[in-house]
């Protein structure tokens, strides 16, 4: 029996196992490959690696007139990486091919703030009143543990163990939980805003440790707000405690990975660390 091609879409995103976010990423890239189906006249049952090598060469293409002109290569593995989680759900693992189909990317190396211009972000949320408290609170915590932006705003009361001095983060990347430490600064912020601004902001029994001013939890648009590319300050964790002389297996472990290779891209801040140690200590430097 062959398999309705946008039924089968539509099951796949409203599965239990996908979350919000990654329900409404691959909403699009779905839709999208499905259409591309009806139009080329092929059936969801027919698909095969020559299909999907098809697929590839279209996103890859030229688009004139369109912006941008050419999709990245982010964006192709993207929307291939999609495609083949339908497939798997709808085909079956074994009608998904192993072939490499998307084009190569070029590693950008993260860019992370440095500790000045940190410090002058951390300065400038300063102010008078609950809500900037709140503000200065939820920066520092993140530039200090490291956290995503969704992570953040997903503590909960008990996930901050002053005694410790540890952070539980439950809401990583691939429900990885961890446990980071509590930077002092952090700390010391963090305890402010729950001594003299949390309570006031409460309205019921929320258990968010960051509520917004009608006392719920917050969602990752207030820290965009609050600082534009939140992410940076999670590569300066990474690179400040890089240059520290922080471990790359340290780091991987901190920031959640679940590969070190995703941490190596890290690893230029690691090379010119120990190259200075090298000029440093080394008597034929």
């Amino acid at each position: 029996m062959d398999v309705d091609t946008h039924a089968a879409a539509a099951r796949f995103l409203d599965s239990p196992t996908l979350s919000d976010g990654t329900r409404r990423a691959y909403g699009y890239d779905v839709n999208e490959f499905c259409h591309w189906l009806d139009r080329r006249g092929t059936k969801l049952d027919d698909v095969d690696v020559r299909v999907l090598v098809d697929y590839a060469s279209q996103l890859g293409a030229a688009r004139p007139g369109r912006r941008p002109p050419k999709l990245a290569p982010a964006t192709i593995a993207r929307k291939l990486a999609a495609v083949r989680a339908f497939l798997r759900h709808a085909l079956g693992p074994a009608r998904v091919p192993d072939a490499v189909l998307a084009p190569r990317r070029t590693r950008r190396l993260p860019d992370a703030p440095r500790a000045a211009e940190v410090d002058a972000v951390l300065k400038a949320l300063e102010g008078e009143g609950l809500i900037p408290l709140r503000n200065r609170a939820l920066v520092e915590l993140v530039y200090s543990a490291g956290l995503r932006s969704a992570e953040a705003v997903g503590l909960d009361l008990a996930d901050v163990d002053f005694e410790q001095e540890l952070v539980h983060v439950r809401l990583g990347k691939g429900a990885k939980d961890r446990v980071v430490p509590l930077g002092e600064e952090a700390a010391h912020w963090v305890a402010r805003y729950l001594r003299d601004a949390r309570p006031e902001l409460a309205h019921g029994a929320e258990n968010a440790l960051f509520l917004s001013a009608r006392g719920k939890r917050l969602d990752t648009s207030t820290l965009r707000r609050l600082v534009p590319h939140p992410h940076r300050l999670r590569h300066a964790f990474a690179t400040h405690l890089l240059e520290g002389g922080a471990d790359l297996r340290t780091i991987q472990e901190l920031l959640g990975h679940s590969s070190l290779s995703t941490t190596q891209v890290y690893s230029h801040v690691d090379a010119l660390r120990l190259r200075r140690v090298y000029d440093h200590a080394h008597p034929r430097s």
